[in-house]
């Protein structure tokens, strides 16, 4: 029996996140430039994607470009905008004939002008699927995004539209750029580092972590099963004891 035939269909993580990390690594112990890297990871989030609608996952959300990586060498960040608009102009027709709706979240007017139209164009050519939500993170960085939800409540309570003590959990999410989709039921990363790196930080509270030691270009949708098997054996008790579930 295959890794997809033992997993309960019942017991789906309903929202996946993934860092996709080990890119450049990956193409460096190939004597090859970083970008070759970024240029073979594509292949892996069609894996990914194709894996997680052949299991039935509704929300996947993948650490594409964080804030900080506008720090990197400027010819990479200039291949990196580069790939990004040519795999939204290539996914598009597999998008549409998945059902899969593209979004996008971070400080996405930091993008160049053509990666921005790009990115709303296909957004808006398929709002309406509904079979998958891909969630894109771009020039995201999760202490901005808490920030950004903060001042946008005191300026409300500034204002006299809303009261401190109506303040809660759940107000506060609708202020995040995730506001319309759940929070992670597993988040997993790559290339074998065990850290968050600024992704999600609210949002992965209560979410179970999964590490591998592949870089990104080698994880396959095998490998994506085998994290959701490992998934459904754990026992998400949020706070509470066993006995209490």
């Amino acid at each position: 029996m295959n890794i997809k035939d033992k997993i309960d269909r019942a017991k789906l993580p309903q929202h996946i996140a993934i860092i996709m990390d080990g890119n450049g690594r990956w193409a460096k112990g190939l004597g090859k430039l970083r970008v070759f890297g970024h240029k073979n990871g594509v292949s892996a989030v069609r894996e990914v994607l194709e894996g997680a609608i052949e299991i039935g996952v509704p929300y996947l959300t993948l650490y594409a470009f964080s804030s900080e990586n506008w720090n990197r060498p400027k010819l990479e960040v200039r291949a990196l905008m580069e790939l990004l608009i040519s795999s939204l102009t290539k996914e598009l027709k597999t998008f549409q004939q998945n059902g899969v709706k593209l979004k996008a979240i971070g400080n996405l007017n930091d993008l160049p002008d053509n990666i921005q139209k790009t990115l709303n164009d296909t957004m808006e050519a398929t709002k309406e699927n509904s079979k998958c939500t891909l969630t894109l993170a771009l020039s995201y960085g999760s202490r901005t995004e808490i920030l950004d939800a903060t001042k946008r409540i005191a300026d409300q309570v500034a204002q006299g539209t809303l009261k401190p003590e109506d303040i809660t959990e759940d107000l506060f999410s609708q202020y995040l750029y995730t506001a319309d989709i759940p929070d992670p039921d597993l988040m997993i990363r790559t290339s074998g580092e065990q850290r968050i790196s600024n992704f999600l930080l609210w949002q992965l509270a209560y979410t179970e972590l999964w590490f591998s030691a592949k870089m990104w270009p080698e994880f396959t949708r095998n490998d994506l099963f085998e994290a959701i098997f490992d998934y459904q054996s754990r026992e998400r008790r949020f706070g509470k004891t066993s006995e209490q579930l």
